[in-house]
């Protein structure tokens, strides 16, 4: 029933990753994710107080182990997984079970964002499974930065005012969810995100003046 998750439709409809079924973790919002985020006080999971959010640990990592086993065997011919709607990697320990599971399931894609960056070594780690698994492994740091051909490993998500950045289809309705675009997990250039509270409070106004 997620919106930009392709509300239902759960096969992935567009792009190099055509025909795979996407799957979705949720964490918790800012157990798991650095203070420093951009968005820590207007965090997306303010809005959405009836999310599933798993409870990040060792428990958790072992369940995924298994799950992501049974799902690499139903499906031979890749199948993808969006972390996280809420919550970020917690640990470098983390990252590593993530670095872990591509290298044993080579049908697994990942893709997703994070606020980690810099110094961080949750960072450094997540860079080192991009440099790696940069075909597999779409995670985009949530910077206002645009990309650096020097640097092709390091892609971004970013907030409006960015330059160089291509505004998320789904939220100018040029696409209907993230399954019927596929730009995250196929080009390098930064990808936009329009504020959510300022782009529900738009809608709503555009869903009034036609009413």
């Amino acid at each position: 029933d997620n919106g930009k998750m392709g509300k239902g439709i759960s096969v992935v409809q567009k792009g190099i990753w055509r025909g795979m079924p996407l799957f979705v973790l949720t964490l918790e919002e800012r157990k798991t994710c650095p203070s420093d985020c951009l968005r820590w006080e207007e965090c997306f999971g303010n809005g959405t107080p009836f999310a599933h959010r798993f409870e990040h640990g060792p428990e958790l990592e072992a369940k995924l182990a298994q799950e992501i086993g049974a799902l690499a065997h139903l499906y031979p011919h890749g199948f993808v997984v969006r972390l996280h709607v809420l919550g970020d990697f917690y640990s470098v320990q983390y990252v590593g079970f993530w670095f872990a599971m591509l290298a044993k399931h080579s049908n697994l894609r990942v893709y997703g964002y994070t606020a980690r960056h810099g110094v961080d070594p949750i960072w450094t780690a997540l860079h080192r499974v991009r440099i790696v698994y940069g075909d597999r492994f779409w995670i985009r740091q949530s910077r206002n930065q645009s990309y650096d051909r020097q640097s092709p490993e390091l892609i971004y998500a970013a907030q409006e005012g960015t330059a160089y950045a291509i505004t998320c289809p789904e939220q100018t309705g040029k696409s209907e969810s993230c399954l019927t675009c596929g730009l995250c997990w196929a080009i390098n250039t930064t990808i936009e995100f329009i504020d959510h509270d300022k782009l529900a409070k738009d809608r709503r106004n555009a869903k009034a003046a036609t009413a």
